[in-house]
């Protein structure tokens, strides 16, 4: 499948950008990836998954860059570049500490576009979106609407933040409560989120071969947030994908297991007819990469969406 798609572009990517975090206990380092031209560029602010950094999910960011868009980076608490001890009191609190991260990237765009040579005065910040992979997608998912339940099954507090317009939730895990097994149940209480006031328009891509260690269901597991929310979303299904869902964690990763170019190359142009889609810069790449989609001989996935 081979999509109509933008001029590839040269990309700038410039780290660490070093933000003032008190309370976090160190620095916030983001990395910065934008076209080499171009202005009024929209921005994707990407949470990784678990032990990974600002460095990672280059198949992704590179694309998204070269075609439009400025892609932020965090390197959040859990990376592996951080090595922090799993006695640290700060351990338990690293899901909150992500959501923070993301919002203080937001907070100082202004430090952000002015400590990147050349991108000065190129950002457009009403066209903002988050993507997230695996924990990082349920990272994304707090600013889009959806909560954390307590012991109780009651909603948590409320992290949403308006000036995020669209999201991409990759491989993003599902309910919480009996879903989960006695292990993850016991370690990762914060894993029990409630989408019913998930509203921002969102892209959720599941692999239908994603049987992870956490849940006691199946693939279906990763569709929850697309059905168990409302409003505009849509739900990519990648057919026989697992967790990295083809190996958009980085080039000739080892926690791969699904090797799959082909898959990748699908993922990364969809996701960026999807983001421009949402974020209003053009209204036609997203019906068009559906329907390539739907009329390819060579069935890599299904495409299914809802306005309510």
């Amino acid at each position: 499948m081979q999509m109509n798609v933008s001029t590839s572009t040269p990309v700038i990517s410039f780290k660490p950008v070093v933000l003032s975090a008190p309370g976090r206990g160190e620095d916030l380092q983001v990395r910065v990836s934008a076209p080499a031209t171009g202005s009024q560029l929209p921005i994707v602010i990407f949470s990784h998954g678990f032990g990974w950094s600002m460095d990672s999910y280059g198949p992704l960011v590179d694309y998204w860059a070269a075609h439009g868009f400025v892609v932020i980076q965090p390197t959040h608490l859990d990376s592996r570049t951080l090595n922090l001890p799993a006695d640290d009191p700060r351990t338990p609190l690293i899901w909150r500490f992500r959501v923070e991260d993301l919002k203080l990237i937001l907070d100082q765009l202004d430090l952000i576009e002015a400590s990147v040579p050349g991108l000065g005065g190129r950002l457009d910040r009403s066209r903002i979106a988050a993507a997230g992979h695996s924990w990082g997608g349920q990272t994304v998912s707090m600013l889009l609407g959806a909560r954390v339940l307590d012991a109780n099954g009651e909603p948590g507090e409320d992290m949403s933040d308006s000036r995020i317009k669209a999201g991409v939730l990759l491989s993003t895990t599902g309910l919480g409560g009996a879903d989960l097994t006695p292990f993850a149940a016991e370690n990762f209480p914060f894993m029990n989120p409630s989408f019913s006031e998930m509203r921002t328009p969102t892209l959720v891509v599941a692999g239908d071969h994603d049987q992870s260690p956490l849940s006691t269901r199946g693939p279906d597991w990763f569709t929850d947030p697309y059905f168990l929310s409302p409003g505009s979303k849509s739900l990519l299904t990648l057919f026989g994908a697992e967790h990295i869902l083809g190996g958009i964690s980085g080039y000739n990763v080892a926690e791969t297991t699904d090797e799959n170019p082909e898959r990748v190359a699908l993922l990364r142009q969809l996701t960026w007819s999807y983001l421009r889609d949402a974020l209003g810069l053009d209204n036609s790449s997203w019906i068009e990469a559906r329907k390539e989609l739907e009329e390819s001989t060579n069935q890599l996935g299904r495409i299914e969406s809802k306005s309510e």
